[in-house]
Order: structure tokens, then sequence, then C-alpha cells
């Protein structure tokens, strides 16, 4: 009596013959299953990912390395595979290309399932990743000294720290004018300034108008966001028509209002030392801007890239911050700053009064909705 042949194995009864083998420790059997399935079905990303896991306990980590990159050829994205990849390269003695791969893996954690051993997995990869940026930055930081020195110009440090991916490009975003090819910088370094030192040097004196002004007339000082009802005003629906966040004018839209000359003389005259253009019904314009405690500004961008806002900074409480793009100063009374106001910055935490001069008048803008 003769004996037929065996019917072949599918794919299916390979990866279920493997999982078995895997889990009861005969790793090498699962491996040889598992490429015995993709040989029949070489584009399928799970037996790919399997046969990696099953050579990665077979201790073969370069073969697993190259069967993970074959599941990610497929799925480049997957939580999954990209986890196994980091843990093989770290395994592999590689801890920089394993950080790096652990942050890729955590860019993606939102579709990742919610199994323990996956979000085990990506707690240990934001260990790791943690540790890869910190040398990273050293590194970084070390090369910049040893090259530019310890105080780098702000064009090359800019430079290399967006192409390290340590802060992100922040584009001007005007709600009216854009002019194009203009340089882009949230602030602008001083040594492009030769006027601001003069101006610093005027911090008293101004301040000592605002505190006259602040007590014989209050009434100056009004809400800077009074939109109509009807208007939609987004994110400024709390700060509209409220004194938490109020200005006293002292040149509006290219006019000196008619207070001013009397109640801020030395304000005007270190005024007039700043480059503006005067532009009827325009420009310049300069105000005194009064935050009260725990007022936060949202996001917002200015109306034309094609000038510069500065701010002066009289009265300072603890804790107050701001933002211009990707970079955070901390308020310093007397100490004054150049941005462009069309890249979207924030104003924290209960603010200075300061003074703010406008190249080209602007009040502020929402990212979305009406402009003020």
């Amino acid at each position: 009596m003769t004996q037929s042949p065996s019917a072949p194995r599918n794919v299916f009864d390979l990866s279920r013959e493997a999982r078995a083998a895997l889990a009861s420790g005969a790793a090498q059997t699962a491996a040889r299953l598992l490429r015995e399935a993709l040989d029949i079905e070489p584009g399928a990303f799970g037996l790919w990912l399997n046969y990696a896991t099953a050579l990665r306990h077979t201790g073969d980590v370069a073969a697993a390395l190259e069967a993970v990159d074959e599941a990610l050829t497929l799925e480049p994205r997957d939580v999954s595979a990209l986890l196994l990849k980091a843990t093989l390269l770290e395994r592999a003695g590689n801890p920089v290309e394993a950080g790096r791969f652990y942050g890729i893996a955590l860019l993606f954690r939102s579709r990742a399932p919610d199994e323990p051993a996956v979000q085990a997995a990506l707690a240990h990869a934001e260990l790791v990743h943690g540790v890869y940026r910190r040398e990273l930055d050293a590194a970084m930081d070390a090369a910049i000294a040893g090259a530019l020195g310890t105080q780098p110009p702000a064009g090359p440090r800019r430079f290399l720290e967006l192409a390290a991916g340590r802060r992100r490009h922040y584009w001007p975003e005007p709600s009216t004018y854009l002019y194009p090819g203009l340089p882009v910088f949230e602030f602008f370094d001083r040594a492009l300034t030769p006027w601001i030192a003069r101006f610093e040097a005027q911090t008293d004196a101004i301040r000592r108008e605002l505190d006259h002004a602040r007590s014989s007339r209050p009434d100056l000082f009004a809400p800077y966001v009074a939109e109509p009802k009807g208007v939609p005003v987004d994110q400024w629906a709390e700060l509209n028509h409220s004194p938490r966040w109020s200005a006293l004018q002292v040149i509006r839209a290219g006019t000196v209002q008619a207070y001013a000359p009397d109640l801020f003389p030395a304000t005007l005259e270190a005024l007039s030392w700043l480059p503006q253009p005067e532009v009827p019904g325009r420009t310049p314009s300069a105000m005194f801007s009064a935050l009260q405690p725990r007022t936060r500004i949202p996001p917002h961008t200015g109306v034309s890239n094609a000038r510069l806002v500065v701010h002066l900074p009289l009265i300072v409480p603890p804790g107050c911050g701001f933002r211009v793009g990707a970079e955070t100063r901390s308020w310093e009374v007397g100490r004054a700053w150049v941005f462009d106001d069309t890249i979207e910055h924030v104003h924290d935490r209960g603010g200075p009064n300061r003074l703010c001069q406008r190249r080209r008048g602007r009040r502020p803008v929402p990212r979305r909705g009406v402009s003020k």
C-alpha cells in the first residue's frame, strides 16, 4: 500500500505552529516555520514582525533587525515594529540609534494598542529617548561652543537648533499683509538695533510718567480687546471688554494723543529715537499695556511682517513669561526686545505693565476670526 504525499501546509497553519513553538520556548523552530510562511507570502507585514520577534529570541539580533526592516518597509508607522527595532538596536549596543527610533515610535503612540506589554515598552521608550535627547543636546552645545564660542551669533545657533530638531520652526502668519522674502526671526539680534540701549536708558523716566498717569488719569486705561456684539471673537472672548488687559494709548494710528505731550514728554522723546515710518492714519503707534495677575493672553499673530514690535518692560511681577515662536524669555525691567509679532506669540501670568512701541500700528490679532 502506497502512502499519498502529505498536503503542503498553508500560512495559517505555519503561523499557528510558530506561535505555539515560541510560547514553549522553541524559538529556532518558530523562526523556521515563519521563514517557511514568508516564502509563501512575502508581503505579509505580520509574518515579518513575528519572524523578527522569533529571531530576537534566538539571539540573532542582526537577522532580527533585517526582518523588522522588512516589516517597516510595509508599515513604516507601526508602533510595535518601531519599538521592536529600537529594542534590537539597544540590545546591539547602539544607544544613539535606539534613542532615535524610540523617539519615532513615541510620535505614533496614539496608534499603539492598549496592551500592558506595549504600554510598558512605551514607558521604557520615554526613558531611553529622554537620555538620548539630553546627550544629544549636550553634544550639540559642546560642538557649538567649540566652533562659535559660548555666546554664538543668533543666526548660526538658530540654524543648528532647527537642523537638530531642538526647536520648532514658525513662519510669519500676518492677518493682513505679507511682504515676501523678509528675514524670519522670532527675536531680532540687538546688534541690528543700535538705538535700543539708549531707549532702555529712559526706563526710569518713562515709568515715572506712567506712575503719574496711573494716579492722575486712570480713566485713560481702557480694555485692549473691545469688539462689538456680533463679531466673532474666538479665543479673545474671555478678554473682550475686560480690564484684565488694558492699554493707555500714547500714539495711536499715527496720531499723538492730545493728553500725551503733557503726561509723557520723556516717553515721546524716547520714542522719537526709534526708526518708524510715518503713515497718516496708520503709523506709528505706541502704548502702555497692563495685565492683571494670572492673566494669560492667548497665542496670536499680528497684521504685517513689514514692521517689527518693541516691548520695554516697566513693572514686572515674578513669574511672567513671553514666548515668540519657539523661543521663550522672562520679562526683565528695562530690558527691551524687538520681535516679529506675525509669528505666534503668547504673554503669560500677570505680565508687566510695559511700553509697546509699534513700528507699524497694530492691535492684537487672532490667528482666526476678526482682526483687531
